[in-house]
């Protein structure tokens, strides 16, 4: 899959005739505290073809952009459940409830790939973030099984709504709700937790006209589905310490 193609394929959508059912999993903010709904939107494959949460490989980094054309996110299959009803609390003290994983295993989250540092992020040329297997070694802890951001090396439970454990991130990561209907389609439809995209957007114009043909483009909302694809698949090199 070209990675420009990418791009473009994931700002203007593919069609997909599938329509929402029932949603067998959610995450859900307490009482609605830091917790934006956008646009719900299909996760598709390069053909246009849903994704479907059962065939997604364990402990693999796929990519989508959500909820905005130049905000990547990544998708994972932890491969085991997650834990359930983590408090996590944002840089400013604000708690919030991260509930679980969804699916039939509880195994699958999403997050978004901004670092709650400085910003890292996936790009078709890098990527210094990304979920870290379980039995693999970083210099950001001992812990594996994890969201690693390369650039400062901190670390993020995966598996506890990506709480920060090590380095110098003093907030989480957001997550991004995904949702599970009854032909086991995945869904895209919010943000859950402190996200980053302001001050993401005003520091990445350069990057943002080299890849997405500037501001105001990768400041649109994604609508009807996000092109998903592997890490490897969309950027050129993975950078991990």
């Amino acid at each position: 899959m070209d990675r420009r193609n990418f791009l473009k394929i994931a700002g203007v959508g593919v069609a997909v005739a599938v329509a929402p059912s029932t949603i067998t999993g959610r995450l859900y903010a307490s009482e609605n505290a830091l917790f934006e709904s956008y646009e719900k939107v299909q996760l598709v494959d390069a053909d246009g073809n849903p994704i479907k949460a059962s065939t997604l490989k364990k402990e693999t980094n796929y990519v989508f952009n959500y909820p905005f054309v130049g905000t990547p996110s990544i998708l994972l299959d932890l491969g085991e459940e997650t834990a359930q009803n983590i408090t996590l609390k944002s840089e400013d003290g604000e708690e919030y409830l991260w509930k679980s994983g969804v699916g039939a295993n509880r195994s699958i989250v999403a997050y978004s790939a901004i670092c709650s540092h400085q910003l890292a992020h996936p790009t078709p040329d890098d990527s210094f973030l990304q979920y870290l297997p379980r039995g693999k070694k970083t210099m950001a802890c001992e812990q594996s099984g994890i969201m690693v951001c390369s650039s400062h090396l901190s670390a993020f439970d995966a598996k506890k709504g990506c709480k920060q454990i090590a380095g110098p991130a003093e907030q989480p990561l957001a997550s991004i709700v995904i949702e599970v209907d009854k032909d086991d389609n995945l869904w895209a439809s919010a943000v859950l937790g402190p996200d980053k995209f302001h001050d993401y957007f005003k520091a990445f114009k350069p990057e943002f006209k080299k890849y997405y043909g500037g501001k105001r483009k990768a400041k649109k909302r994604v609508k009807e589905n996000a092109l998903t694809v592997t890490l490897s698949e969309y950027t050129k090199e993975i950078i991990q310490y």
